[in-house]
């Protein structure tokens, strides 16, 4: 019985995004990309994870061209785990971050390395 609660617990945490009400998790808020853009650049998020947010070796994760839901996007930057420096909403405004979110899902899929002649020769 034991087992199947914590099934269970475990089932509903990867569900709802580690904890995140399915609902914040379904809609981001609206925003504008190419503001996200900016706000992007402005505040250096381009050092760690490249200009077009496509992660670099040994500096910051890919966040785009599919990233991590709106709220766990958020949770993390106001609150990081990592080595990246909190930004709080007196930093970056919850207007700011919908904007950036904004940014990273407008970024194109990447070619496909077969679609590369050079990576095909």
């Amino acid at each position: 019985m034991r087992f199947v609660l914590f099934l269970a617990g475990v089932g509903m945490l990867l569900g709802m995004g580690g904890g995140l009400r399915a609902q914040e998790v379904a809609t981001p808020p609206p925003g504008n990309a190419q503001r996200g853009k900016q706000i992007f650049q402005s505040y250096g998020c381009y050092e760690c994870h490249g200009r077009e947010a496509q992660g670099g070796a040994g500096t910051g994760p890919r966040l785009a061209p599919h990233p991590m839901p709106f709220d766990t996007l958020a949770k993390y930057v106001r609150q990081p785990t990592g080595e990246m420096p909190p930004y709080t909403s007196k930093v970056v405004s919850d207007r700011d971050l919908a904007d950036i979110y904004a940014f990273l899902s407008a970024q194109p899929q990447p070619p496909q390395a077969k679609s590369i002649p050079a990576l095909n020769d």
